[in-house]
This record gives structure tokens, sequence and C-alpha cells, in this order.
């Protein structure tokens, strides 16, 4: 079990507010830092399930609303109208406020008395698979775990501008990558793509495709939940988290 939880707001260094789901270990002491980074469905009760998780595994477990600017506290089902709500916040992310987004909630983590702060790594799913990835390029967290991030092959980053996988060499961590056999939202050419890229710059990692997993296969309030894929990937992140926030 977790310690206690809130939700918190986060003032970013563009002087908005974000707001996040917070979640304490019950030791009470300082420990090392996990961001939780949201799909497209907001802050929702999966993602504070999967927050409170990290909290009980002894971490501080951060999760932050990275649709504060269009869709603050947005909360949303995996029904149609869940995802037709959230991809309309989806096609308005910028990447250059998505990097931001990363450091302050880096920054914040950074900040607090409970934190160990040189012991931080983050995880996410979809967009936030891809948040995970550019959270690994442009800060220094030792450790990430990025489910089904979608677009991170893309020759633009989000909104345009430069695409993620140019990013690639800054990434000064370990990353885990997972993804489905079976996800035409991340094609096996995007797969091919980010596995090569960090294989060109030296990084270290692991990339896993689950053959029989789909899209979303972690999240068992979806219809492509996928249980034994979802249970592999997690005892695989504990075990990244394990060995590169505790040492």
């Amino acid at each position: 079990m977790s310690g206690t939880t809130e939700d918190i707001q986060i003032t970013t260094s563009g002087g908005e507010t974000m707001g996040a789901y917070l979640a304490l270990p019950e030791s009470g002491e300082p420990a090392p830092a996990v961001i939780v980074w949201m799909e497209i469905f907001g802050v929702n009760d999966h993602i504070r399930d999967v927050t409170r998780r990290v909290a009980a595994e002894g971490y501080v477990a951060l999760a932050p609303d990275f649709f504060h600017r269009t869709g603050p506290g947005l909360s949303l089902g995996y029904d149609d109208d869940g995802f037709a709500e959230g991809f309309k916040h989806l096609g308005a992310l910028k990447v250059d406020q998505m990097v931001a987004d990363a450091k302050d909630a880096v920054g914040f983590l950074k900040s607090r008395r409970d934190v160990v702060s040189d012991k931080l790594g983050a995880m996410g799913f979809c967009i936030g698979g891809h948040m995970t990835y550019l959270t690994a390029c442009e800060t220094d967290i030792r450790a990430a775990a990025s489910y089904y991030g979608g677009g991170i092959a893309a020759a633009e980053g989000p909104g345009g501008g430069s695409g993620t996988l140019t990013r690639t060499g800054k990434i000064s961590g370990k990353l885990n990558c997972y993804f489905g056999g079976r996800d035409t939202l991340v094609p096996v050419a995007d797969v091919k793509a980010i596995e090569a890229s960090l294989k060109e710059n030296g990084i270290n990692h692991e990339v896993h495709v689950y053959a029989d997993a789909d899209h979303g296969f972690h999240c068992d309030q979806r219809a492509t939940y996928e249980e034994t894929s979802a249970t592999d990937a997690w005892a695989k992140t504990k075990a990244l988290f394990a060995s590169e926030l505790r040492d």
C-alpha cells in the first residue's frame, strides 16, 4: 500500500499552473521519484492507479497533466466520447511545451525534501510514452519506461519542429521501450526506427515487442488489455527502476 495521495498544482517556468496527482510511499523517508505520464485520457482513474502502484514500490510518484493548457483537469473514460475528446487535445500539443512540462516536472521533484534528487525516473503510455522518451532526452533522469509511445519516429515533433528521434543522442540514462506486435498506431517500421536510433547513439536500452499485444495493452480498463504482456512489462519496469534508481 502507498502512503498519502493528493491533487497538487505546479507553477511552471512559463508562469502557468500544471495540475498533477502525487502519491507518496509509506516510509516517509526521502526516496527516488518517478514521473507517470498520462495517455490522451488525462490523469484519470487508471493513471492514478498506476501512480499509486509506483508509490507502493517505494517511490515518490507524480502524474502531471500536460493538457493543462487546453483541458486542465481532464479525466476521460475509454469510450468513443473519451477518444474523440482526447484526440482534440492531443492535436493541440506542441513539442516545445511538452519539453518545458517535462523539465518543470523534474524540477518540481528535485525541489522536494522527500525526493532523492539525483535518482529520478519516468514512465508513460501512448503520448505519455512519447513524453517519457522526450523526458529521457531533455532531462537528466536515470531511468525511463516508454509504453507504446506514439509519434516518436515521426519526421516532425508534435506541432512541428524537429522530430523526437533527432534528440536520442542526448539520453543519459537507461531507456526501456515496450510495444505491441498488433499495434497499428505504432507500426513495425516505427519500432525498428526507434531501436536503430538507440543503437546508433549508443544508448543503454531495451526494446520489447509483445507479439500478442495491441495498443493500450497495459491498461486493464481498455478492451486491448493483455494481461501476460502487461505483467511482464510491469516486472521489467520495476527491475529497471530498482537497478537504476536504488544504487
